[in-house]
C-alpha cells in the first residue's frame, strides 16, 4: 500500500543517492545500493511524518516501472493507513479523540511515526473509523 519507488543514482565520489519521485522531500545516501535502500526507509518515514504534521494527504505511490521500492515498517504503515482513512472521512484528530475517549496527546502519539504505539491502540482507532486492521504475511 505504501511501496514507493526509489531512484538510486551512483555518485562519482562513491556511494549512491536515493530519491523518491513521489516524495521530493525524501533524499538520502548510502555506501552501496543496499545501504542506500536501508537509509531510504528512514528518509521515507521522516518525509511522510512531515505530511502528517502539516495535515496533508499522503502522496500516492506511483508505478515503480522497474525501480526498487521501499515502504515504511509495518507499524508505521498501519499508522499511515489510519491517518489516510481519517483524512478520507474528513475526520479531524479532535473528533477521533472524542470517539475514542482519549486526550489529544494520545491521538498525536498514534500518528507520531517515531512513537512505538501498541497495536491494540491502532485497532481501536481503526474501529472508531469503521475499519479493521488486516495484516498479511507474504
Amino acid at each position: 500500500m505504501f511501496d514507493y519507488p526509489v531512484i538510486l543514482k551512483a555518485q562519482p565520489e562513491g556511494g549512491f543517492v536515493a530519491t523518491f519521485p513521489d516524495i521530493p522531500e525524501a533524499i538520502t545516501q548510502g555506501e552501496d545500493e543496499a545501504d542506500a535502500l536501508c537509509h531510504a526507509v528512514d528518509a521515507l518515514e521522516s518525509a511522510l511524518s512531515f505530511y502528517i504534521d502539516d495535515r496533508k494527504p499522503l502522496p500516492v505511490p506511483s508505478d515503480p516501472g522497474g525501480l526498487p521500492t521501499v515502504c515504511p515498517s509495518p507499524l508505521e504503515s498501519i499508522k499511515l493507513a489510519i491517518y489516510s482513512e481519517m483524512l478520507a472521512q474528513g475526520i479531524r484528530k479532535a473528533e477521533l479523540a472524542r470517539r475514542l475517549g482519549w486526550k489529544a496527546p494520545q491521538v498525536d502519539r498514534l500518528f507520531d511515526l517515531t512513537h512505538a504505539s501498541k497495536i491494540e491502540q491502532m485497532e481501536l482507532a481503526a474501529k472508531a473509523l469503521g475499519r479493521h486492521i488486516n495484516m498479511t504475511l507474504v
